[in-house]
């Protein structure tokens, strides 16, 4: 089998007939191993059928090759039998023939063939449901050292499988591989040698695949010690080659007509026996041929279509078992072989099926002396290749001990037991590798106290000062990811000293996938702990719907979270600003109070300037204004060169959205101004200003300022200079909060 680093194997040739050279390339490497792998699972059978895989493996090559690229959705890929496929189907083989899976009752083989037949069957089967159903995105998802373990049980269970046949001990009455008294030297020759042929191909020549050069030079061989052993010469009766396969047209029918008439003894309760391997053998021949199309596309620059693919793969393995044939994938080799020789179409995939066709009838009668060693030896190297050795470079590192541990456990169960076992191991492993991200990534994406981050309303200077000093009372919190039994006590630990002495605490809950009822349980801690200091529970920013569609209100409602000290609020400055509200309450106690209207005299802007005769000239300029609560006083857009100074009640400046809500970017009390960027620059509003509270303003036009400006120019530069002192007050709070934001 060729590797990725002998691809290139010639120039590429433009048109239809590179698509021929790139199929009959792909044929030259995929050929050899397809009937490697369907002697390793019938072979495991008995000596009589081992021309069974030899056809099995054939007739999968041919049927997948013609059908998965006309339906599939990565036009270079080739579909073949592969590695994957032969270990499961071998495995099972072996269990049924043990009784394993059938209350220790052993199954006649022919009875196994058919069941065979069936988990192929439903493979393809669910293989075609997965791309109607959309599943192609999500099975390219699961981990890959879980997919890694897998491959590699598969490798040893395949070398394993192969070790013996290598030695020659494929037939009955030898004793244990590991005595090498049992030995064949023929057997040991010949795999040797195609072993060295496919090792070392790659440095003669890349015009040519190492799996052909390999598997001549193990044919070779063995007629070089037929040469010294006439035994040897006779195709009957002789353990060291593949046997008569058939062949031919009258063989070919032959074959469907048995394959056909075989279907018929297929039960009900078969479909329960063989359910769970068709299952495991779906998902990774589908995880197979998803890879190697990533791979393609790198290569490439092009984009598969996945589900397309899947019911492509789906319908060749479906028809493919019909007829008797073993199941396959997209294989890495062939496909890059396919690619280097001038493929690039659809024509390629289906020239390679009808190539390995064409062999089969054509070539059949010689099949049958290619030796089993060297088959045995092709797939050795297809193993050992396929193993990841890289993967214990893992150890050096602590972070990635548990994914070696995952991947060991998942070779170890599948070598010990079964496959399916290793598919149930990986299953559960997969949930614990999600739980080890969860549980690394912090749930917290910021914390900060209400000392160093403000709501953005401008408060009095007075104000100010006490939310500097009592501001520690509340903890703003924004959550991240997922809030389940796994990350739960990371965030009770994070926040534990700040529940000792906090009284409100805002959890920001936007950028939050999903909450389970242990996460909702922590919640209620939250809320009884904050209780017994008069604190509350405050959420903000709750999203419309989580990953699943949950509504996050409506489930808080359901599981007891909203309780009396539990306050939600639809922007995080609007839960800052009442806990800011809250404190300046207590703390000011004649806050509440009904505001009365101040006078311009009152405004510190401008007190100074309106001293003596410029009062008399400036104070014409300004004008009085109300608005009820809920009126917009202009919106972003509009022109004006009005600056509002708000003698009673409060104004929001607020960015509208396009979903429909809103952000605040500030707010104004009583005291305050705000409209001074038009009224600096004479363009255009930047977002809207609304009256959150009934609200009394001052008015001061650009145009009657610079009048009047222009007769007491000291009282213009005083205002100006005091509105430039505020603004950089502005400034500076807003420096330090941005500060505050990042090294929270």
């Amino acid at each position: 089998m060729a590797s990725p680093a002998s691809a290139a194997i010639a120039p590429a040739r433009a048109g239809w007939s590179g698509d021929l050279w790139g199929g009959l390339a792909a044929m030259l490497v995929a050929l050899p191993s397809a009937i490697a792998y369907g002697i390793a699972v019938f072979g495991a059978l008995g000596p009589d059928f081992v021309a069974r895989g030899v056809q099995a493996g054939m007739l999968g090559a041919a049927l997948l090759g013609l059908l998965a690229p006309l339906l599939g959705g990565a036009p270079r890929l080739i579909s073949a039998p592969c590695a994957p496929a032969a270990a499961v189907l071998a495995a099972l083989a072996l269990e049924l023939q043990h009784g394993t899976h059938t209350a220790g009752v052993p199954l006649a083989p022919e009875r196994i063939v058919w069941l065979l037949a069936l988990v192929a069957l439903l493979a393809g089967a669910l293989q075609l449901a997965y791309g109607a159903l959309g599943v192609g995105r999500l099975i390219k998802y699961i981990p890959f050292p879980v997919v890694s373990g897998y491959m590699g049980g598969v490798a040893v269970l395949i070398f394993s499988s192969q070790l013996p046949k290598f030695l020659g001990l494929q037939g009955s009455g030898h004793g244990p591989w590991w005595n090498p008294a049992h030995w064949q030297p023929v057997a040991v020759l010949v795999g040797g040698v195609t072993i060295l042929g496919v090792v070392l191909a790659p440095r003669i020549t890349k015009a040519v695949p190492a799996a052909i050069i390999g598997l001549a030079a193990g044919v070779l061989a063995y007629f070089a010690c037929a040469a010294w052993v006439p035994a040897l010469r006779q195709l009957g009766q002789n353990s060291f080659v593949i046997g008569n396969v058939g062949g031919g047209l009258g063989g070919l029918s032959a074959t469907f007509a048995a394959q056909w008439t075989g279907w018929t003894a297929v039960r009900a309760a078969d479909f329960a026996l063989v359910a769970l391997p068709a299952l495991t053998l779906s998902v990774l021949l589908s995880v197979d041929t998803l890879k190697t199309c990533v791979v393609l596309d790198a290569l490439t620059r092009t984009r598969h279509q996945s589900n397309r693919e899947l019911i492509g793969q789906g319908a060749g393995n479906f028809v493919s078992a019909l007829a008797g044939g073993m199941p396959g994938a997209g294989t890495m080799g062939a496909t890059l072989v396919n690619r280097a020789s001038g493929g690039h179409t659809r024509l390629s995939g289906v020239s390679e099926g009808a190539f390995v066709l064409l062999a089969f009838l054509v070539l059949g009668r010689w099949i049958a002396w290619v030796p089993i060693a060297a088959l045995a030896g092709l797939l050795m190297v297809v193993a050992v290749r396929m193993f990841e050795w890289r993967n214990f470079e893992l150890v050096r590192q602590k972070s990635t001990l548990l994914d070696f541990a995952v991947i060991a456990a998942v070779v170890i169960v599948a070598v010990t037991s079964n496959l399916i076992a290793a598919a149930g191991a990986g299953l559960a492993l997969s949930i614990l590798l999600f739980i080890r991200e969860q549980i690394r990534g912090s749930v917290i994406r910021r914390k900060i106290t209400g000392d160093k981050f403000s709501s953005t309303q401008h408060r009095l200077p007075a104000e100010q000062a006490v939310l500097e000093r009592c501001g520690g009372e509340t903890t703003i919190c924004e959550l991240q990811g997922s809030l389940f039994f796994g990350t739960t006590d990371q965030l009770l630990t994070e926040l534990e000293s700040d529940l000792k002495r906090c009284r409100h605490l805002i959890l920001d809950l936007r950028r939050v996938r999903s909450v389970d009822f242990t996460a909702a349980h922590m919640l209620e801690q939250f809320e009884a702990m904050l209780r017994e200091r008069d604190g509350y529970l405050i959420f903000s920013r709750l999203p419309a719907a989580l990953s699943e569609g949950q509504d996050l209100r409506r489930y808080f409602e359901q599981v007891g979270v909203m309780r009396e000290n539990v306050l939600i609020f639809e922007t995080l400055d609007d839960a800052l600003r009442w806990a800011e509200d809250r404190i300046l309450t207590r703390e000011l106690p004649g806050r509440d109070e009904a505001e009365t209207s101040l006078g311009v005299a009152d405004f510190v802007l401008l007190r100074d300037a309106l001293q003596g005769e410029a009062g008399a000239v400036l104070t014409p300029c300004v004008n009085e204004r109300n608005c009820p609560a809920g009126e917009t006083i202009f919106r972003g857009g509009d022109r004006g060169d009005e600056l509002f100074l708000i003698r009673r009640g409060v104004v929001r400046i607020v960015l509208p959205l396009a979903h429909g809500g809103y952000h605040n970017l500030a707010a104004f009390g009583r005291g305050n101004f705000f409209g001074e960027i038009t009224f600096l620059d004479g363009g255009v509003r930047s977002a809207d200003a609304v009256a959150t509270t009934d609200v009394e303003l001052f008015v001061i036009s650009r145009q009657r300022f610079d009048e009047a400006a222009r007769s007491h120019p000291e009282a213009a530069v005083k205002i100006l200079a005091e509105l430039a002192r505020a603004l950089a007050l502005r400034m500076r709070h807003t420096d330090t909060e941005i500060r505050a934001l990042y090294e929270a």
